[in-house]
């Protein structure tokens, strides 16, 4: 899960498996899978971000050596292995 701020300043906590869509117009409206919306103040580039932060630990937790897999190996599922930014 991943923090976020209402608009008034509450703090909730989203189920970031749940986004379908994150939208600026001009506030950052969120689209559940559930068709919810919730509206956050923080930007959709910052929600992507926190998302793919969460996913990262996630997978860090579950494969912990999914950092030393060599250039060009293809994972579990397809998913090609980049290597880490210098």
């Amino acid at each position: 899960m991943i923090e976020l701020t209402r608009l008034n300043g509450h703090k909730l906590f989203v189920n970031c498996d749940l986004l379908k869509y994150a939208e600026a117009s001009p506030d950052t409206v969120l689209t559940l899978l559930t068709g919810d919306k919730i509206v956050v103040l923080e930007s959709c580039a910052e929600v992507v971000g926190r998302a793919l932060a969460y996913r990262v630990d996630v997978m860090s937790a579950a494969w912990p050596d999914a950092g030393n897999v060599p250039h060009g190996v293809v994972a579990a599922g397809g998913l090609r292995v980049l290597p880490k930014p210098e």
